[in-house]
C-alpha cells in the first residue's frame, strides 16, 4: 500500500473507534502527520502533531526526561515510549505515533547507523509499546519516507487492522 492509502486507512479505523490521533515526530519532521492531513476530513480524526525535532523540543512538548535522553540517548526505545507516552497525557488523542530516528546523510554510529528509527504507539488503555527498524541507507529521503509508512503501519496493526499486513483494503 501506498503511504496516503495506509493514511487514509488509519483516519478510517480511527474514525471507526472513534479515537483521535496524535503523533511526535522527530527524524521525520511532521511528515506522518502531513500525509494524515493530506487527506480531505482528516480533522474528524487527527487532534495534532508534536514536531519534537530538538532535545530540549522532547523535554518541554512531550515531557521526556533529561535523565532518559542522558542515558539513552534521543534514538532509543526509552525515548520513543516517553515520546509515545507523552503524546497521548498532553492530546486528546486515543492513538499516538513516535518516530525517532537517524535519516542522515550524517549523525549515525556503530551502535545507531543511519537509518536506524525507533517508534513508539500509544493506545489509550493499553501499555505503550516499541520498536526500531533498520532501513537501508539509500539517503534521507528514503529512510523518512520508510518510517511514515511504517508509523501507519504501526498504527493500523494497534488497531488490530490487516491492512497493517499489507494486505488490500
Amino acid at each position: 500500500m501506498s503511504n496516503n492509502e495506509l493514511a487514509n486507512a488509519l483516519l478510517q479505523a480511527c474514525q471507526k473507534r472513534g479515537i483521535m490521533l496524535a503523533t511526535a515526530e522527530s527524524c521525520t519532521g511532521g511528515m506522518i502527520i502531513a500525509a494524515l492531513t493530506d487527506i480531505a476530513g482528516s480533522s474528524a480524526v487527527v487532534d495534532r502533531g508534536f514536531i519534537t525535532y530538538s532535545n530540549e523540543a522532547k523535554i518541554d512538548m512531550l515531557g521526556v526526561s533529561t535523565a532518559t535522553l542522558e542515558a539513552h540517548g534521543a534514538v532509543s526505545r526509552e525515548t520513543a515510549t516517553e515520546m509515545a507516552t507523552g503524546a497521548l497525557a498532553r492530546s486528546r488523542a486515543g492513538l499516538t505515533l513516535a518516530v525517532t530516528g537517524i535519516a542522515g546523510p550524517g549523525g549515525g554510529s556503530v551502535d545507531k547507523p543511519v537509518g536506524m528509527v525507533w517508534f513508539g504507539v500509544g493506545l489509550d488503555g493499553r501499555a505503550v509499546t516499541a520498536e526500531h527498524k533498520l532501513f537501508a541507507d539509500k539517503g534521507r529521503d528514503f529512510i523518512r519516507r520508510e518510517t511514515v509508512k511504517h508509523a501507519l503501519e504501526l498504527g493500523l496493526r494497534a488497531l488490530g487492522q490487516p491492512q497493517a499486513e499489507g494486505a488490500a483494503p
